[in-house]
C-alpha cells in the first residue's frame, strides 16, 4: 500500500502509543474499503466526572481534506508531549474533559474521496432536511452516489462513520451541562472561517449569543485574527449536516449549551498561490507546499488551544442573563443585517 495513503493512520496510532498512560484510546467501530480495514478511533483524556465542561476535536470527515485531520492530530501531539512537562495543562485537565476523533473517514482518506467508500457524503448524511432552499448537489442530494454530495438512501439509518460520531457526542459532550465541538475541514473561499449552526435554515440558533461573547473574547483575546466567524447559513444552505442534528439534540434540555463550531480552512487561497494544484483532487484541499503546510498547521494550533481554554474557563464568559440582549442584538446585527428580535 503507498505509504501517503496511510500517513495520518500510521501517525495518529504512533501518537496513541505516544500517549499511553495518559490517554483513553477506542476503536468506535471499522469500516471496509475492499479487503482493507480501517479502525475509527475516538481519545479522551481529562476529568470524566459528567460536571466537567467537555471540548470535542474532529477531523477528517472528507477524505479528500487531510489537512483538517493533520491539524487535529498534530494538536493531540502537542498535548501528548506538553502532558510531561506542562503542569498548567495537567491543572487544566483536572476540570475539563478533551475528547478527539481525528480520522472520522479513515476510508475515504485512503481511497482520496470526499465520500466513504459507500459513496455518502458524511455531512450530509444526518436526518434533518432543510427548511429552504439548497444550492444543486452541493446542499445534498440522494439521486445517485456517483454524484457528489450525496446524502445516503431516503430512509436509510446513517452511515456507520457518521452514527460513530453521534454516539461520541451523545456520550462525551451532550451528557454534560456546557461542551464545545471543533470540526477541521477544508475547502471553501479564500479565508479561514469559523462556522457554527445552522446550515439548514437561515434562523438564527438559540445560544446566538453565547456564540457571540465567544467571538467577542476571541475578538480581544487575539486581536490580530483574520478569521471570519458567522453562521453557516450565510454561505449555503444543506441538508443532512451532522452538527444541526446534534445541535438539535442538545437544545431538548433547555439547561444544556453546546457549541459546534466548524474550521473551514480557505483551500482557495493555497491554489491561487499555487494554480498547478487545480490539476489535483487533492491539491484543490490541501496546502501542496511543505512550508506552507507547516504554516498552516502552527496558524490553527493557537486557536485549538484557546477553545479548550474557553471550554474550561466558560463560566468566567458566558453571558449573564442581563448580558444575553445586548450580545443578541450585536449577533443579529453583525449576522443577520437586524438588530431585533427575541432572544
Amino acid at each position: 500500500m503507498p505509504p501517503a495513503e496511510l500517513a495520518l493512520q500510521i501517525e495518529l496510532e504512533r501518537v496513541i502509543r505516544q500517549g499511553e498512560g495518559h490517554l483513553d484510546a477506542q476503536v468506535l467501530c471499522e469500516v471496509a474499503s475492499g479487503r482493507l480495514r480501517f479502525p475509527v478511533y475516538a481519545i479522551s483524556l481529562g476529568n470524566p466526572a459528567p460536571e466537567a465542561p467537555a471540548i470535542g476535536f474532529f477531523g477528517g470527515i472528507h477524505g479528500l481534506e487531510r489537512i483538517g485531520a493533520e491539524v487535529v492530530i498534530e494538536f493531540l501531539r502537542s498535548l501528548v508531549v506538553r502532558l510531561r512537562w506542562d503542569a498548567l495543562l495537567h491543572r487544566q485537565l483536572e476540570t475539563l474533559r478533551i475528547v478527539f476523533m481525528p480520522l472520522v473517514n479513515p476510508a475515504g482518506v485512503w481511497r482520496n474521496t470526499r465520500a466513504n467508500p459507500n459513496g455518502v457524503d458524511l455531512m450530509r448524511n444526518a436526518p434533518v432536511d432543510a427548511l429552504e432552499q439548497v444550492p444543486f448537489l452541493l446542499g445534498g442530494q440522494r439521486l445517485t452516489r456517483w454524484l457528489p454530495w450525496f446524502r445516503g438512501p431516503s430512509n436509510a439509518p446513517m452511515e456507520a462513520e457518521s452514527q460513530a460520531l453521534c454516539d461520541l457526542v451523545d456520550r462525551e459532550l451532550l451528557s454534560r451541562s456546557f461542551s464545545i465541538a471543533v470540526d477541521c475541514h477544508s475547502g471553501f473561499g479564500l479565508r479561514d472561517r469559523i462556522w457554527f449552526p445552522f446550515a439548514h435554515t437561515s434562523e438564527p440558533i438559540r445560544h446566538l449569543p453565547e456564540v457571540h461573547a465567544l467571538k467577542e473574547i476571541f475578538d480581544q483575546t487575539h486581536a490580530q485574527h483574520s478569521y471570519v466567524f458567522e453562521p453557516q447559513s450565510l454561505s449555503y444552505l444543506t441538508h443532512g449536516d451532522l452538527w444541526d442534528y446534534l445541535y438539535l439534540r442538545a437544545t431538548q434540555a433547555s439547561t444544556r449549551i453546546f457549541l459546534p463550531l466548524t474550521l473551514e480552512m480557505g483551500s482557495w487561497l493555497w491554489v491561487k498561490k499555487n494554480p498547478r494544484q487545480l490539476f489535483s483532487r487533492h491539491g484543490m484541499f490541501n496546502p501542496g507546499i511543505a512550508h506552507r503546510q507547516q504554516r498552516v498547521l502552527r496558524r490553527h494550533m493557537q486557536w485549538l488551544d484557546f477553545m479548550a481554554r474557553a471550554a474550561s474557563s466558560h463560566s468566567r464568559w458566558l453571558p449573564a442573563p442581563q448580558e444575553r440582549s445586548r450580545h443578541y442584538e450585536l449577533a443579529m446585527r453583525d449576522w443577520y443585517g437586524s438588530g431585533t428580535g427575541a432572544t
